[in-house]
Order: structure tokens, then sequence, then C-alpha cells
């Protein structure tokens, strides 16, 4: 099944537009929406099923953010951020991203952290994905296996209508029944949390948890103001 949100550009501005999106989305980095499976479903097609609709929604809200009349940066903040918090496990993504010394921190630490996080998530979405960008979005209907640690990959495309898109594909982990993602790759291989890994750490072991705490939120001033 294919899903398309956002009118499609022909001209080259808004081509290269939709290409700074693809370079931005590279440096990547509640419960899942689901449609509810049918009780009839064999346990595979549920689980295929559970995996991608989380994909759809956010797919669903990145189209409306980037409708012209989308209003402010702020504006569509509010529109993708509940999203985010339905279908990412911004707790596990943060841990991953941070390394091992992200199990020595306090609670209170690790909530600072993870604020900041989820801030920076959702302005990258709305630095990505501007009023007007015409990103077109393609959802494969069936997950396969993750190589490592379990779960589903959920392969998509994101694209303009003047290419074939590129893959960025979703990591999704089963917590009490629902989906959510862990990590996203860029060309099926390029990990958002090992991108992030060396930089998050490296910040985190220079200036601890204000340091990095002061770099995520630079970083989220950037992209709002973008």
């Amino acid at each position: 099944m294919t899903m398309n949100y956002g009118t499609a550009r022909h001209n080259s501005k808004r081509t290269k537009s939709a290409r700074a999106v693809l370079k931005t989305i590279a440096l990547l980095s509640g419960a899942a929406v689901m449609a509810p499976a049918a009780l009839s479903l064999p346990a595979a097609a549920q689980a295929q099923t559970g995996a991608v609709a989380p994909i759809n929604a956010l797919y669903g809200a990145l189209g409306r953010i980037q409708a012209q009349n989308s209003g402010s940066a702020q504006a569509r903040a509010q529109i993708i951020g509940p999203v985010v918090d339905q279908v990412f496990d911004l707790p596990t993504v943060l841990h991953n991203s941070v390394g091992m010394r992200y199990a020595s921190l306090s609670p209170d630490e690790q909530q600072k952290l993870l604020t900041a996080f989820r801030q920076f998530t959702v302005a990258r979405y709305v630095s990505s994905f501007k009023p007007g960008t015409g990103a077109q979005f393609s959802v494969a209907p069936t997950t396969r296996p993750a190589p490592l640690g379990g779960g589903q990959i959920v392969d998509t495309k994101i694209g303009s209508s003047s290419d074939n898109g590129t893959a960025i594909d979703y990591v999704m982990k089963s917590a009490s029944g629902s989906y959510r993602i862990v990590d996203v790759l860029l060309n099926g291989h390029i990990s958002q949390v090992a991108a992030q890994r060396a930089d998050f750490s490296s910040t985190l072991s220079r200036g601890g948890v204000d340091g990095l705490v002061a770099l995520l939120n630079r970083k989220t001033q950037a992209f709002m103001n973008d």
C-alpha cells in the first residue's frame, strides 16, 4: 500500500527542497497509534499490522505539517509532537544514543535529558518538513525481521515527484503489545542511533548532563528558527 501526502512540486526549486529534507533526515535521531488487528489474523500478520500502523501515523502527521497552511513552527510542533510521543520509544532511543553511561545517570538527570531530546526530535521534523516541501511517502505493507535484538523493520521511501525517493527504514520493537520506533535507518543501514552516539556520548563526557542538554537545546532552537 502506498500513501501519498502533500502536493507534488515539479519545478527545480521544490525538487532541491525535497532533497534537502532527505539530507537533514540523514542526520537523524504513550502507546503506538495502531489500527486494531482482527482476532482471526495469524500472529505474524498481526505483528506486521501493528508495526506498520505507527509509521503511517507518523507520515500522516508529516504530511500535515508540510501543507502550505500548516502555520508557524510552533503550530507545526503542536501537530507533530503528540505523534512523536505515540510512535517513538524515546527513552530507548536516547539510552542507546548516549551509550553505556546513560545507566549511571540519576532518574532526574535521565528525565532532564529526555525532555531536551524530545524537543530536539520534534524540532528536527518541523525543520525538515517545512510548508510546501512536497515530500511524498511510500510505506511497504509488510515488514521484515530486524537482524539484531528482535523486532520488525518497516521499509519506506521519502522523496519528491521527480525521483524514486530515499530509503528510510524503521526498527520497531513491541512493548506491552504496542510497536514503537527504536531506530531509523537511512538507505537501509545507516543508523540514526549510531550517528548520534558519538556526538551525544562525547558531549556528555566533556560537559556532563548540563552540557548535553545545552547542545540539544541549541540544536532545537536552530531547527525552530530555520
